[in-house]
């Protein structure tokens, strides 16, 4: 077997590439429509697309690998963000940048699967390390990227992005072929196909009620049939999934106290990680006085280091929950994103202030995405780490569209006119960093009642 630290490695770098693709069209997409000579509203489906495909395809890849093996289906999510990149790369029209961007969000299932790899292959003593470090791609990803993202913008053309991603993906697909070692622990039973497109059609509606109600109106017919309907295909899906002995998603192991609130957490977590991904970028860009008129490459800069710091918190995240646990690790999190929206409350008018709370951000999230798959896999058997770390990952996705939605609501309703267009108001940026700070208390509170032990799993994966 190839060294350890080897493996875990690669799929860190595996797990940066999928969380980069969130952040890799940030720099073109005001301009998206004079490029593609299409409207706003259209041109939004670039970024839709990825968020749908990432939050469908996580939950059924993570099953898919423990059925027929965790390595295979990531060669295969890393062979269509390939695909989907060389796609968007020799598009000049929407349609074909739209097919990209979707096969480009399903590699997003590649950060689960590893986790659950780590558990399958590590020794114990550094599968706490390796698993936080692989969560914290996440978050580091995108912070990371963006600058490289503005840069190539920048000084290339912009098709230069997916020719990037498409490289980048190369490599990743024979780095993940020579180190990682075939998975031999499968579970047994049918593919749930029947699952699998009821998750997709529910997750489909209620994520295009909550991605585009801005757009279309919240009262609006398609917004209340995408959001109602989906509502109502997820409850049949569950009733489903209940009654079948091989399901996509066993919902008695993910209701058992532990894993729902940590499940509910994240769905808290990923909305007060996006708030500021929405909120600090435009406040740094936008000209005095509402904004501090940076460029975007300086914006990148001020942005990239919450991710750094995620990545260095993360060894130092696994002896923290080997010491103290993962509950107190995320309750950690949860109270330094507090301290980040309330710093921004006070102060956030100069770079300085908002480099602090980037730190700050960075400080929550790295201890709080470090934390959710150890309480996950200490209360789930073995055989269900992809599919149940695969559902977290998702509710971390209900929660950053969530956030993308109600940030960008307020900021374009609380707006005023500087220089003949429309921007936030300082009372706009100040209600996001409430919001974010809520969600962040509310994820501190759930957190609170999640048991300091795992229970109801005689075998967990992630032993006490």
């Amino acid at each position: 077997m190839p060294p350890q630290g080897a493996i875990v490695a690669v799929l860190a770098i595996a797990g940066l590439s999928s969380s980069f693709m969130f952040t890799l069209v940030v720099p073109i997409q005001a301009r998206l429509p004079e490029l593609l000579h299409a409207s706003r509203e259209d041109t939004a489906w670039v970024v839709t697309a990825t968020l749908l495909a990432a939050a469908v395809m996580t939950p059924i890849s993570g099953r898919l690998g423990d059925m027929y093996g965790k390595r295979r289906v990531v060669l295969a999510l890393v062979a269509t963000l390939v695909l989907g990149s060389v796609i968007a790369a020799l598009s000049g029209e929407m349609i074909g940048l739209i097919v990209g961007r979707t096969l480009q969000g399903a590699v997003t299932g590649v950060i689960p699967l590893g986790i659950s790899i780590l558990r399958d292959v590590l020794h114990h003593d550094r599968v706490e390390s390796a698993i936080a470090l692989i969560s914290a791609t996440l978050g580091v990803g995108g912070a990371i990227g963006l600058p490289i993202s503005a840069f190539v913008t920048e000084y290339t053309d912009w098709h230069a992005l997916f020719w990037l991603s498409a490289g980048i993906g190369v490599v990743v697909f024979v780095l993940v072929l020579w180190i990682v070692p075939v998975s031999v622990l499968r579970t047994g039973g049918r593919f749930d196909g029947v699952g699998a497109i009821g998750l997709a059609i529910g997750l489909t509606g209620v994520l295009l009620a909550i991605s585009r109600g801005n757009e279309w109106g919240w009262t609006s017919p398609i917004v209340l049939a995408c959001g109602l309907g989906g509502i109502a295909v997820l409850l049949v899906w569950g009733w489903y999934e209940l009654r079948i002995d091989a399901p996509l998603l066993n919902l008695r192991v993910a209701v058992r106290r532990p894993v729902l609130l940590t499940n509910l957490a994240s769905i808290a977590m990923g909305f007060a990680l996006f708030a500021s991904n929405v909120s600090y970028p435009q406040l740094l860009e936008l000209p005095p006085p509402m904004g501090l008129g940076l460029s975007l490459i300086a914006t990148s800069f001020v942005i990239m280091p919450s991710g750094l710091v995620m990545m260095l918190l993360s060894p130092y995240s696994g002896h923290l929950s080997r010491t103290v646990g993962p509950r107190r690790l995320l309750i950690f999190g949860a109270v330094a994103l507090i301290a980040a929206y309330s710093f921004s409350l006070v102060l956030s008018t100069e770079v300085w202030h908002m480099l602090v709370a980037n730190i700050l951000i960075g400080i929550g999230i790295g201890f709080g995405y470090a934390a959710m798959p150890m309480l996950i896999m200490r209360s789930v058997p073995q055989s269900e780490t992809g599919a149940s770390n695969g559902l977290n990952a998702l509710c971390r996705s209900l929660g950053t569209s969530a956030a993308a939605a109600a940030v960008g609501a307020t900021l374009a309703t609380l707006s005023t006119t500087q220089g003949g267009v429309q921007v936030p108001t300082h009372a706009a940026f100040q209600l996001t960093f409430v919001f974010g700070g809520a969600a962040a208390l509310i994820a501190l509170i759930i957190a609170a009642f999640i048991p300091a032990r795992p229970v109801g799993e005689a075998h967990p994966s992630l032993p006490e």
